[in-house]
């Protein structure tokens, strides 16, 4: 009994002390919670890092820009083609593949610390508002802007801007002494894909597609009824230096050429689920023979195309080994208008290769260096140079043999063509000379050339100057030397590529590309396979 009494006095002791202990540890707890102590959650431990600096970090941090530049690094460290866009570039980035952008419509060029306008969009914001190429553009809602050595992107942003929104432009016209003041209100400028479409031999249709965007389908159906118009049976698509974009166009635009139920591509990731996509034979263009061109910067849905053609036998690669990108990118939005581009599955082409070219997770600057570590080892110039690995060999349904890991290797290679090209060739193409002359000479001549109707005309007159020499002359104002042997070897390709650049001022891409593309041996050799009345196939 005296043992109970004593317990029962000790007891409220014992509980306070009790309650003290649990306080004690809750509290303990708690403050390690709020620290270091996180990292022993379930939480994620980069968001658990950034609090504790935001926190207990001895000075002021810059929490949003700490985190922006935080972010690439986390992407840098997956593959080459996972990326992380903030929210003040994602506009742009998207507006080349979704087919319009709001803008003011031209297209100019700092020339002498001018804006010159170049081309003026037809039915475009800037023609309506009664702007005309070769004007200048002297002051940007009144700020002056000539004379000083404005920045392109920085005179490109001030132009662009929110659809229905004003700018107001001070606009300098020769023959005219006064500023003429222009009020533009923004509206939607396209953006093209499809560059060009022309007749380039009898029966034959060029289409240059620059990029796989939201409108290019149908651009490039478009472009087939225009060229069939004028009696094109067979046809070129040049896939040079496009470097990708959607899927779906590409598999579109395969879909026109393909008998019904022919794979065309299938994909699959740890997460995303297998995807095919097969020909459902309502093609416009299922009899027609088909090339495709290819160079090294031919890369994603340009591989898609080429390799859906390739493994069906269903036309002829021409050119050069492809880029090698397999992986296809899923974006996702953030709430801060922000955008990830994470990797979430491998395409295949048709015979089960996958084309992406090797790389080390986190290793980046060898697979950024690989198109130049491809040129040191003369892999422009020579078929040969390009070794095959045997086990990722496959078979098109022809029973041809083609190979994964690493591009789509072309049927018919094409090495570079360096004719031509001297150091002083290289010298006034890299330093914007060779263009800046085109412009100052279509300026002075704008009168008399806007009067031809159409591109050959103007070409003809141009054959008749002395453009080379006139040039020669211009460009060694410019501070580049007279090399009289090496222009004499370089002078064809000079003489091609004025011509070329003049027209385009006033007949834009579709007087360009026949005058500029007149020595291409890539599309000559095209040319050829599809006019000598053999089969595609007879020419491997």
């Amino acid at each position: 009994m005296v043992n109970n009494k004593r317990q029962f006095v000790w007891w409220p002791f014992i509980v306070a002390a009790c309650i003290a202990l649990g306080i004690f540890i809750g509290n303990r707890y708690l403050l390690l919670s709020q620290a270091g102590g996180r990292m022993l959650g379930s939480g994620n431990k980069l968001n658990t890092i950034l609090d504790i600096i935001e926190e207990q970090y001895v000075d002021t941090v810059n929490m949003p820009d700490l985190i922006e530049h935080v972010i690439p690094n986390v992407f840098s460290e997956l593959d080459p083609h996972s990326n992380y866009i903030p929210a003040n570039e994602v506009e742009r980035r998207n507006e080349d593949l979704e087919g319009s952008f709001s803008g003011i419509g031209v297209s100019f060029n700092m020339q002498l610390d001018t804006v010159l306008v170049i081309e003026v969009v037809p039915g475009g914001p800037s023609e309506k508002a009664g702007i005309l190429p070769f004007d200048r553009i002297v002051t940007i809602n009144d700020t002056v802007y000539a004379g000083i050595k404005a920045d392109q992107e920085k005179v490109m942003k001030l132009l662009r801007g929110m659809k229905n929104t004003t700018v107001r432009l001070g606009i300098k016209r020769n023959g005219n002494p006064d500023l003429i003041e222009v009020q533009v209100t923004r509206g939607d400028v396209p953006v093209n894909t499809v560059d060009v479409a022309y007749k380039v031999a009898e029966g034959v249709g060029y289409i240059k597609v620059s990029k796989f965007g939201r409108t290019t389908y149908n651009e490039f159906i478009t472009a087939i009824a225009q060229l069939k118009q004028e009696k094109c049976n067979s046809f070129i698509i040049d896939l040079r230096g496009n470097t990708g974009g959607y899927m779906e166009a590409a598999i579109n635009m395969i879909n026109e050429f393909m008998p019904e139920g022919r794979m065309i591509v299938y994909a699959y990731g740890k997460n995303f689920p297998r995807f095919e996509s097969h020909a459902n034979g309502t093609g416009t263009c299922l009899e027609s023979p088909l090339v495709v061109l290819t160079d090294e910067i031919s890369a994603s849905a340009s591989e898609i195309f080429s390799g859906a053609i390739q493994d069906n036998d269903r036309g002829l690669i021409i050119g050069r080994r492809t880029f090698g990108k397999g992986l296809v990118q899923s974006p996702i939005k953030l709430r801060d208008g922000s955008e990830v581009l994470l990797t979430v599955a491998r395409y295949y082409t048709p015979s089960g290769r996958c084309i992406q070219k090797q790389y080390k997770m986190g290793e980046l600057e060898d697979y950024d260096q690989d198109i130049y570590n491809r040129y040191l080892h003369g892999e422009f110039d020579s078929a040969d140079s390009i070794k095959q690995v045997d086990s990722l060999a496959y078979q098109t349904v022809g029973g041809r043999i083609v190979y994964g890991g690493g591009g789509i290797m072309p049927d018919i290679f094409i090495p570079r063509d360096t004719s031509g090209v001297t150091s002083y060739f290289s010298s006034i193409v890299n330093s914007g000379v060779l263009y800046m002359y085109a412009l100052e000479y279509s300026d002075q001549h704008k009168a008399q050339f806007a009067a031809y109707k159409d591109y050959k005309e103007l070409w003809d007159y141009l054959k008749t100057q002395p453009l080379v020499s006139d040039f020669a002359n211009y460009a060694m104002r410019k501070g580049i030397k007279k090399r009289p042997t090496l222009i004499a070897i370089s002078r064809q390709l000079i003489e091609t590529q004025l011509q070329a650049y003049i027209i385009r001022n006033f007949f834009k891409d579709a007087g360009f590309y026949p005058v500029f593309q007149q020595d291409d041996v890539t599309l000559k050799k095209a040319v050829e396979v599809l006019t000598d009345g053999k089969p595609l196939m007879e020419h491997l």
